[in-house]
């Protein structure tokens, strides 16, 4: 059988460290009120809800192609592969190229096509495009890949997600602490083997009639200012509850699609929206089974120093515990992970691979 494994990963991490202190001399709005609070018991309460303590930004310099070919040369690298060989380039977005200080957005060329070129591949045969999928985008990306190498269409993809969120935030909306900036690549392969492994399964879902605004395009939380619907804006208390009731359903699905139970998952690989919120949704994942307890060392985070890097999060986090940078975890042959997402659409995604 066709499998489609995972053969060299790769990131990218700001070196622009913003910890609570920036937020200190903020002005925030609610409702188009000014929010009376001390920015101080804010920052803390924020970091007590969400368990962020400090986010990563992109430099000046740094544009989301950019940064998005770096994570991609280091998943070439460490694949040891010819780039020549790519059959496909899959960079998941949601803003394009956004210069510093303007959120007007750039996605003509594809960002794709940007890296190709930044990486100097020849080859007319690797096709590259873009998908707009929210912060489930890599995990979709990922499941593209999967159907061209199990089609025998692709022996090789990279996938890649990238964002500068950063840019696109509003200033006086206290939802922007959460924020930041990454890139992450992962390279998929075809093998050939009696064996099933890599992935084995997943399930996608949108939920566009009912929560299709939890995750929207808006206006600036300042009255005072004139602005258009130019800021990334959420509805951070019911995306939370629709997180923890659908999140874990659509991950079930895709564990019992591979004939598998939450038993048999060793490490889950989950976007890193919300440490509290995505502890909850473990939970209730395992409730499903009817199983009271998470395993210890099952679901590493990366949200306390990296915070929500939409599309970045997964594959950043896949790299890190490759690369042993995530302490007490691991993974070794044989081991069965899930990876899932969720975010505007909204859409919710996962995929289990068997290592």
């Amino acid at each position: 059988m066709i499998n489609t494994i995972i053969s060299g990963t790769g990131s990218y991490i700001p070196e622009r460290i913003i910890s609570g202190n920036e937020f200190l001399n903020s002005t925030f709005y609610e409702n188009g009120n000014k929010i009376e609070k001390e920015n101080s018991e804010i920052v803390q309460k924020f970091s007590e809800i969400t368990e962020i303590v400090e986010r990563r930004y992109a430099d000046d310099g740094e544009l989301n192609n950019q940064i998005g070919a770096k994570a991609a040369e280091r998943a070439i690298e460490n694949a040891g592969i010819d780039k020549e060989t790519l059959d496909y380039i899959i960079f998941c977005h949601n803003f394009g190229d956004v210069h510093p200080g303007s959120n007007r957005i750039d996605i003509l060329p594809s960002l794709a096509s940007k890296v190709k070129q930044q990486l100097g591949i020849a080859n007319p045969d690797c096709v590259a495009y873009d998908i707009i999928f929210g912060c489930p985008g890599w995990v979709q990306g990922s499941i593209q890949a999967d159907y061209y190498i199990k089609s025998g269409d692709a022996k090789r993809v990279l996938v890649i997600g990238a964002e500068t969120l950063s840019r696109m935030v509003d200033p006086h909306d206290r939802d922007s602490m959460i924020f930041a900036d990454g890139a992450g690549a992962v390279i998929f392969e075809a093998e050939e083997s009696n064996e099933k492994r890599g992935i084995i399964s997943h399930k996608t879902e949108t939920h566009a009639l009912n929560h299709g605004n939890l995750l929207i395009m808006g206006k600036g939380a300042n009255p005072e200012e004139a602005n258009d619907n130019s800021y990334l804006k959420m509805n951070g208390r019911k995306l939370y509850e629709f997180a923890v009731i659908q999140v874990p359903q659509v991950i079930k699905k895709a564990i019992d699609k591979a004939g598998l139970s939450a038993e048999d998952i060793d490490i889950v690989f989950v976007h890193q929206a919300n440490g509290k919120m995505d502890t909850a949704i473990m939970k209730r994942l395992f409730k499903l089974y009817n199983i009271d307890t998470i395993p210890d060392n099952l679901v590493p985070m990366t949200i306390s120093w990296l915070g929500n890097s939409s599309v970045a999060t997964i594959p950043t986090l896949l790299d890190l515990v490759l690369k042993h940078q995530v302490k007490d975890y691991s993974v070794k042959k044989g081991d069965v992970a899930v990876f899932a997402s969720v975010g505007a659409g909204m859409h919710i995604n996962a995929f289990i691979y068997r290592f």
